[in-house]
This record gives structure tokens, C-alpha cells and sequence, in this order.
């Protein structure tokens, strides 16, 4: 069995984890460039944690201008086997109100200027998103809520936008017509590279507004999202501890199949592979890439 080592991304107004014992940062060089952040290693209860600010601390990354994929590449590198994705979002439905934790299970994705996997000439891959997030992992987060007694749902759809800006009426009323439930910018680009680096993967998408669709609210502000975002924090931090202080030593398994997501995903042959790439993906895609080879 796989030890649990749970990675924290900190999403807008989660730049640190408070919860963290035995602290230590360590900056992870990837062949993906450089990630948001350090990372900052620790522990919560008897569970080893990794916590990233997705936009850095400071907030210096818009969600277009993040680097993804460093991102993910550096959790696996210090061997993350699941990651908790914190993340600000506007609500489609009534009932999901500012303040409102959603744990999302399925992503609609809806941007255009980021890259998306790890793979591609060279070494192309097809991994499965039918079920993007781990049940497991996510039944454990809903137990924390009701544990913390932090207002909480359990399931929904997240669509992603390119942003940066806010939604106009026009496209919030259409995404909310798609059958979508929150609105976020970072969500769906996470969850496929995460999918990539065989690491079981949830997202807590915390509601900050109706986006601009509600005729009781007005539109979207940075000044609404802030105060809302603060308040969220608070329970977020709350939320991610106690999840760590109850999680089982060993990895649990995703039943959807995100620890093996590569094998037959790798549809190059092994002799046409190109080197170079293939030395990138050595923490992605090493298990397989070595099975691959022989060795």
C-alpha cells in the first residue's frame, strides 16, 4: 500500500495553511518551468501535507497566466498521492449561496489558453474524465464539513472559463441554461492534469456569488468576492484539517480508477516516442514509461 500524502492547492484568498505543524518550504524545480510557489511540507495530525498557493502568495498569477503543470509536476515530484483543490467560485442556483461549500464531481471546460496535458507529439495519451474527481476522497470532505459543521453540498458542475473577467449576463445566463451549477477559472485545467499524474483529485469550489444572472444581486465585484472570500477561508482551513486529521495512513484507493489513469492511455509507440519528452514526463508518466521500456 501507498502512504496518503494529501496536496493543498490554496486557491484565491487561501495563501497559507494554518493548520500545518513542523513546517518547512521547499522550492521544486520542474521540466515545466517554475510553479506558483514554493511548497510548504508539513504535517496535520499524523498526515504528511503539501500546501501550494495556486496564484502565489501575493496573488501574482491571473488563472491564464498560472503554470499548471508545473504545478502538479512538483505535488507528485514529493510524492502527493491526493490533492484538495480550494477554489473561489460563483453559484448558478439559488440554493447555492455565497458562503456555500460545493464539492463538485464533474467539470464543464470552457477555456482556450492554457495547456491542458502533459503529453501530446511525441507521446500522445487519452486518459478518461468521465469521473474526474475521487468519490473516496470527496466522501471524506463531506464528512469533515458535517464534522465542522460547515455548510456544505455534496455533488455538482463546475464550469471553467478563461477569464480574467467576470461573466457578461449573456454568457451567465447561457452557462446556467447548460445545466451548470458553480462558475470557476482553474478547476477543470487542474482536475485533467491531476487525472495525467495518476493523483486522485477533489475540488471544494467555495461560492462567493451569483456570478450576474441573479436579478436580486447585482453584478459581480472584486470588493463582493473578498468579503465573502475571507469568510471562506476561515472554514476552509477548518475543513482541510480536520479531513487530514481523520484520513487513513495508506492512500485509498480511487474506485474511478485515477492511480492507474495511464495504463493503455499511451497510444505512441514505444519506438516512436520522443526522448526529449519522455524526460519530462519522468515523474508524470515514469511508472508506465518504465514498464514500457523493460525495466
Amino acid at each position: 500500500m501507498t502512504k496518503a500524502i494529501v496536496g493543498i492547492i490554496g486557491g484565491s484568498g487561501v495563501y497559507n495553511l494554518d493548520a500545518l505543524t513542523d513546517l518547512r518550504e521547499e522550492t521544486v524545480a520542474t521540466p515545466w518551468g517554475e510553479p506558483s510557489d514554493c511548497l510548504r511540507l508539513g504535517k496535520i495530525g499524523a498526515t504528511e501535507a503539501v500546501f501550494l498557493a495556486r496564484h502565489g502568495r501575493g496573488h501574482r498569477f491571473s488563472p491564464s497566466g498560472i503554470n499548471y503543470r508545473a504545478n502538479i509536476d512538483a505535488l507528485k515530484r514529493v510524492g502527493v498521492t491526493d490533492i484538495i483543490s480550494l477554489s473561489a467560485c460563483g453559484s448558478f442556483k439559488r440554493e447555492f449561496y455565497p458562503g456555500l461549500f460545493v464539492l463538485v464531481d464533474q467539470f464543464d471546460d470552457r477555456t482556450y489558453r492554457r495547456e491542458t496535458s502533459f503529453f501530446g507529439n511525441g507521446c500522445v495519451a487519452h486518459v478518461s474524465m468521465a469521473h474526474p474527481v475521487a468519490p473516496r476522497l470527496q466522501r471524506r470532505i463531506a464528512e469533515a464539513a458535517a464534522a465542522e459543521n460547515i455548510a456544505c453540498h455534496l455533488g455538482g458542475t463546475y464550469l471553467c472559463i478563461e477569464g480574467p473577467q467576470f461573466s457578461s449576463l449573456a454568457e451567465s445566463q447561457g452557462f446556467q441554461a447548460r445545466g451548470a451549477d458553480v462558475i470557476g477559472m482553474t478547476g477543470a485545467t487542474e482536475a485533467k492534469l491531476a487525472r495525467e499524474a495518476e493523483i486522485s483529485y477533489a475540488t471544494v469550489a467555495m461560492v462567493t456569488d451569483f456570478d450576474c444572472w441573479h436579478e436580486d444581486h447585482g453584478a459581480v465585484d472584486v470588493a463582493g468576492v473578498v468579503k465573502v472570500m475571507n469568510e471562506n477561508a476561515q472554514h476552509a482551513g477548518a475543513l482541510v484539517a480536520r479531513v487530514l486529521r481523520d484520513l487513513p495512513a495508506e492512500h485509498e484507493p480511487c474506485p474511478f480508477g485515477s492511480d492507474h489513469a495511464l495504463d493503455n492511455a499511451i497510444m505512441t509507440h514505444p519506438d516512436a516516442r520522443d526522448p526529449a519528452l519522455l524526460k519530462k514526463l519522468d515523474a508524470i508518466a515514469g511508472r508506465v514509461l518504465r514498464r514500457d521500456a523493460g525495466s
